[in-house]
C-alpha cells in the first residue's frame, strides 16, 4: 500500500463467550483513551504524547500461554489461548520491532504469558539483535525451561532477564502458582547469572497474608546470590477481576517490613524507572520497590507494549489499543504502519486512573497484555 491516506483498519470483537477456536473472552477495540486533538509531530521526534513523553521502551508479548496459574494472574484452570493464526508471526514480529526502533525504542523486552513457551524464540532475540539499530534485549519469564536455554539465548543476542519469584517457601510457591515448580525456577535463575544474563532481576509480588511475612527472607535469599530483587504492587490485572486495593500490601509496609531488618538508603536520580531503589545496609547491593499504584510514575513513563496479536497498547490499562496484524497483513507499508503506531501513542492519557471513579480494569488480563 502506498497511499498517503491512514490506512484504516477493520473493528471486529472476538464473542464474549469463548466462541470459536482460538476466540478469545474480551472485546478488542481500536480506540485509545485521549481524545484525538491534533496530528502528532512529526517522526524524526519520535514516539511522543500530548503530555511531552517519549516512548523509548517496547514490551513485546510473545504468547499470552503460561505453566503457571499464579493466583493472581489467573483461574486455576487456565483461559482460552490465542490460536497460533492469531500471533504474529516471527517475520512480522521482527517487521514491527524494526519500525519501532525507526521510531526511537531503545529497548525491547520480551514477555508473555511465558516467553520461553514460544516456538523460535532463540531465533527471535537473534534476529532482533541483528537490526541495524540494535536495541538493548531484555525478558521477563517465570524462568521454567531457562537452566537448558540461558547459554544459548545470550550466545543469540539476549542481554539480561527478569525471574519472577514471589517467595522462597516451596509450599508457599506452589499454592500461588498452582505448581510445584520452584526447583526449576531457582535453576532458571542460577542458570541466566552463569551465562552472563547480568543483572538478574527477581520480580516479587507481595499478598497480604500469604508471602507478605517472607519479603525480608527473600531480600537475603537474594542478596546471597548476587540478584537484584524488584518488589512490586499487586495491580488490577487479574482475569478473575478479583483484586481489591484493601488486600493490596502497600509500597510503604513492603519498606518497613524490610527495614525490620535491613537498613535502606533511597537511591537518587530514579528517572524513568519504575522502580525506586534503595541501597541494602550501604550498598552497593540494591533492593527496588514499584509502587504502581500507591505512587504511580506515569508522569515518567517511556513504555509502549505490542500484544501477541499484533495490537499495540500505550499504556498497560489503556482502554483501547489499534491492530497492527491486520493492515500488515492486507499490505499496510511501513509508513501506514508509523501512522497507526504514532496515533496510538498520541492518544495516551496522564495517568492509568487507578482509585479513580471512573476507573475501569482491562478487559485483557495481564497474560494477554504482557508484563
Amino acid at each position: 500500500m502506498t497511499s498517503d491516506a491512514p490506512f484504516t483498519a477493520p473493528v471486529t470483537t472476538p464473542d464474549a463467550g469463548g466462541g470459536a477456536p482460538g476466540h478469545l473472552p474480551w472485546p478488542v477495540p481500536r480506540r485509545g483513551d485521549a481524545p484525538e486533538t491534533e496530528a502528532p509531530p512529526a517522526r524524526s521526534e519520535g514516539l511522543v504524547d500530548t503530555f511531552g513523553r517519549v516512548a523509548r521502551d517496547l514490551r513485546i508479548s510473545l504468547t499470552d500461554h503460561c505453566n503457571l496459574r499464579c493466583t493472581y494472574c489467573m483461574p486455576a484452570e487456565g483461559l482460552p489461548w490465542m490460536a497460533r493464526p492469531q500471533m504474529l508471526t516471527d517475520e512480522e514480529l521482527l517487521r514491527l520491532v524494526r519500525v519501532f526502533g525507526d521510531l526511537g525504542i531503545e529497548q525491547v523486552r520480551l514477555t508473555g504469558g511465558e516467553p520461553l513457551l514460544r516456538k523460535g524464540l532463540t531465533d527471535i532475540v537473534a534476529g532482533i539483535a541483528a537490526l541495524p539499530n540494535r536495541p538493548r534485549i531484555a525478558m521477563t519469564s517465570n524462568g521454567i525451561g531457562l537452566a537448558r536455554r540461558a547459554a544459548d539465548l545470550a550466545d543469540a543476542g539476549l542481554d539480561r532477564v527478569n525471574i519472577s519469584l514471589d517467595t522462597i517457601d516451596r509450599e508457599t510457591f506452589a499454592t500461588l502458582s498452582r505448581r510445584d515448580r520452584f526447583d526449576d525456577v531457582v535453576a532458571g535463575l542460577a542458570a541466566a547469572a552463569e551465562a552472563g544474563l547480568a543483572p538478574v532481576k527477581v520480580n516479587a509480588v507481595a499478598m497480604r497474608g500469604v508471602n507478605d511475612d517472607g519479603v525480608a527472607d527473600l531480600l537475603q535469599w537474594c542478596l546471597e546470590r548476587g540478584y537484584e530483587l524488584r518488589f512490586i504492587e499487586q495491580m488490577p490485572l487479574d482475569a478473575q477481576h478479583g483484586w481489591e486495593r484493601a488486600q493490596m500490601v502497600t509500597a510503604g509496609e513492603i519498606r518497613a517490613r524490610l527495614e525490620e531488618r535491613f537498613t535502606l538508603t533511597p537511591v537518587p536520580e530514579r528517572g524513568s524507572a519504575p522502580a525506586e531503589r534503595f541501597l541494602v545496609d550501604g550498598g552497593p547491593a540494591t533492593v527496588g520497590i514499584i509502587a504502581s499504584v500507591t505512587a504511580p510514575f506515569c508522569g515518567a513513563c517511556d513504555r509502549v507494549r505490542l500484544t501477541a496479536d499484533g495490537m499495540v497498547r500505550n499504556c498497560l490499562f489503556a482502554r483501547g489499543e489499534v491492530d497492527l496484524r491486520g493492515p500488515m497483513r492486507e499490505g499496510a507499508s511501513d509508513r501506514d504502519l508509523v501512522r497507526l503506531i504514532r496515533g496510538e501513542m498520541w492518544r495516551k492519557a496522564a495517568g492509568h486512573g487507578i482509585g479513580k471513579p471512573d476507573f475501569t480494569q482491562p478487559t485483557r488480563p495481564m497474560s494477554a497484555i504482557g508484563g
